[in-house]
């Protein structure tokens, strides 16, 4: 018998040479019944990993079961080898309460605290990031710990891959990076993904250590990889792997492998790294062919019972209340009333003293952004907390948004509450990804929260032109899963940011830059929180509801400072998600007429939706249109008369009146 790989066994005992045999027959023996169960109409999707199972194997035995693995639709050998119970990996592949997603999404996307693994998303490349969160956890807990990451050769190409690399070398944090080279993403070869000769050569330009290992060689993998952590998790330190390896089966089922030259096909095949170990132990006599059948009887009766299982388990009966409820963890809010014991500060003060007091209160909590250490943030909200709270808990990062909302989300997952300060909420586009698909997707698609604040400094009325002046709080209340909160006093500011800390879903609290300074009000110097979801009443009268939030709120104020003859209910949302239409249902029930006021643009906004609330459960007692002003629809300009001509405020007092008239 003849191996076309070469063993090193020199370092192994003969227990373990036995147990990575097992560990590989296994996945491969429930890929052939996969690929089977697909073609009866079974399962709907199958990604194959097949002759890939070294590298999932080799990992997963190297590092310790408290370790977090990040896998990817081919690592079947890591929910196997950490000894997830086959009939609830059937359930969840055939879309069964019993899976991990109650039949919310398919195949691996799903993770389990349970044996600590986190499911990826079809984007590839966040899970990267949160890989540095996890790893962020583990080296402020000291707890000696690796993270191992997994992402293929096509998601190296993704700006994911580069933020996460970057901010794990600036970090050092202890991350194994595993890219599995099988030459293709999808159908397009390696020399169309990238120009270097290796993957590995990546890691050069971070200042990483790198190494290429032989993927189908499973003594390689895991002695390699074993050596590695356990070095790491003396020296923390992110290492990038490369495992040159070969998909036998298309992307998935249905793409096929046509695309593939056949000579290339026939060369991996004489490379299986299976076939190949197994002729190994036998060559050497560490396992013996009735061995071999009689595990291999043994695992297909657990695969055939645990089938069984799954599918005599009941179709999920959609329940629309079961549905909704997953959306956000369930949390009963503390309410902590303010203290007479009070000063007069401004809204920026009182944003600074609830994150200061929260640091206080939670030793858990980390704050990230850029510039947010020493320098204190650009708008100095953070000034000053390094010497409280240290460098390890007050992080300057690297300019990667994405690469820190999934850093964020990372180390929430690892016992930490986070928050990421958006430099300027205009670029939380560079962070959009992770935020509506990770952050707000993760209590519903795996009942797993993620406790993380995202602070946006938002706003116009400082000349700072399109790149540094927008509301964009309505491309967060669009995205189910997550709460949003738009304070436009001190006290609730500071109350609210209390609260959204405290909460352990994922939080975007917008802070109106113009109000940073220009507002004061006396606030209670001891913690406290404000309730969120609960709109304040900060007017009352008989004519009119005026709704607003934010800035709106004060020129809305100004108004009927002016028009004193104007008899309004003014309400401030303070929360835009979840919103308190109780409330707003009530004031317009009573005053028969309401109008929106908004700083951002109308189409698409908050004040559409509101009005279409009210123009739905309150129309019998309308006795007028409802009325939305907001900003005209173009960028924010930066000119000072164009930002007033854009800006509602000053048309404000003009709708507000010909509402009153109709």
């Amino acid at each position: 018998m003849t191996t076309n790989l070469e063993y090193d066994t020199s370092s192994l005992e003969k227990e373990r040479l036995i147990s990575l045999y097992m560990q590989m027959l296994k996945p491969r023996l429930i890929e052939e019944k996969m690929l089977v169960l697909l073609r009866q109409g079974k399962i709907s999707k199958w990604f194959s990993g097949i002759g890939q199972e070294a590298i999932s194997i080799g990992v997963t035995a190297a590092l310790h079961k408290e370790e977090y693995i990040l896998p990817m639709h081919r690592n079947l050998g890591v929910f196997t080898s950490r000894e997830i119970p086959l009939h609830r990996l059937f359930s969840q592949w055939q879309g069964k309460m019993n899976g991990f997603t109650k039949g919310r999404d398919r195949s691996f996307h799903f993770g389990t605290q349970e044996f600590n693994i986190v499911g990826m998303i079809s984007h590839l490349g966040p899970q990267l990031g949160v890989a540095d969160g996890i790893a962020l956890a583990n080296k402020l807990k000291q707890n000696n710990q690796v993270c191992a990451v997994f992402t293929g050769e096509g998601g190296t190409s993704e700006g994911d891959f580069h933020e996460a690399l970057n901010v794990a070398s600036v970090w050092d944090l202890p991350v194994l990076f595993c890219v599995e080279n099988n030459g293709y993403g999808l159908s397009t070869p390696t020399s169309e993904q990238y120009n270097c000769e290796h993957i590995a050569d990546k890691g050069i330009g971070y200042g990483m250590e790198s190494h290429i290992i032989n993927g189908n060689n499973i003594l390689d993998v895991y002695t390699t990889v074993s050596n590695i952590a356990k070095d790491i998790r003396k020296n923390p330190r992110p290492v990038l792997l490369e495992f040159k390896t070969f998909r036998m089966r298309g992307h998935e089922e249905a793409s096929g492998t046509k695309y593939v030259p056949q000579e290339l096909m026939e060369t991996w095949a004489k490379k299986d790294p299976l076939k190949n170990y197994e002729t190994f132990l036998r060559s050497k006599n560490i396992l013996t062919e009735q061995q071999i059948t009689n595990a291999t009887k043994e695992i297909k009766a657990e695969i055939n019972e645990h089938l069984q299982m799954a599918f005599n388990e009941e179709t999920i009966n959609a329940d629309l209340e079961t549905e909704l409820k997953d959306v956000f963890k369930e949390y009963q809010q503390e309410i902590i009333t303010p203290s007479n014991k009070k000063s007069n500060i401004r809204l920026i003060d009182a944003i600074s003293k609830g994150l200061r007091e929260s640091m206080e209160r939670y030793e858990n909590l980390v704050i990230m952004g850029q510039d947010v250490a020493e320098y204190g943030g650009v708008f100095k909200i953070t000034e000053g907390f390094t010497e409280q709270f240290g460098r390890e808990r007050v992080r300057n990062t690297p300019i990667c948004e994405s690469a820190i909302v999934a850093a964020a989300y990372g180390a929430a997952l690892n016992g930490m509450k986070a928050v990421m300060e958006m430099q300027f909420a205009d670029f939380v586009s560079s962070g959009f990804n992770p935020i509506v698909n990770l952050l707000a997707k993760s209590n519903y698609r795996w009942n797993q929260n993620a406790d993380v604040v995202v602070r946006m400094p938002c706003g116009a009325g400082v000349g700072a032109g399109p790149f540094h002046s927008q509301t964009n709080e309505a491309w967060f209340t669009k995205t189910p899963g997550l709460k949003v909160v738009y304070p436009a006093f001190p006290e609730d500011a500071k109350g609210l940011l209390c609260a959204a800390i405290n909460d352990p879903n994922p939080v975007l609290f917008f802070e109106h830059k113009a109000l940073y300074r220009s507002i004061y009000q006396e606030v209670s110097d001891d913690y406290f929180t404000v309730e969120l979801g609960k709109a304040s009443l900060l007017k009352e009268g008989n004519d009119v509801t005026i709704i607003s939030y934010g800035a709106g709120v004060h020129w809305a104020l100004d108004t009927l400072k002016t028009h004193p003859e104007i008899s309004a209910d003014l309400l401030d949302l303070r929360t835009l998600q979840p919103l308190d239409v109780a409330t707003i249902y009530e004031s317009v029930r009573k005053t028969g007429k309401a109008i929106f006021l908004q700083e951002d643009s109308l189409f698409g906004s908050i004040a559409s939706d509101v009005a279409a609330l009210i123009t739905e459960h309150c129309f019998e007692s309308l006795d007028a249109p409802v009325k939305r002003v907001a900003s005209i629809e173009t960028p924010i300009p930066f000119q000072g008369e164009l930002e007033k001509q854009y800006l509602p405020k000053h048309r404000f007092a003009t709708e507000l009146k010909t509402l009153l008239e109709y």
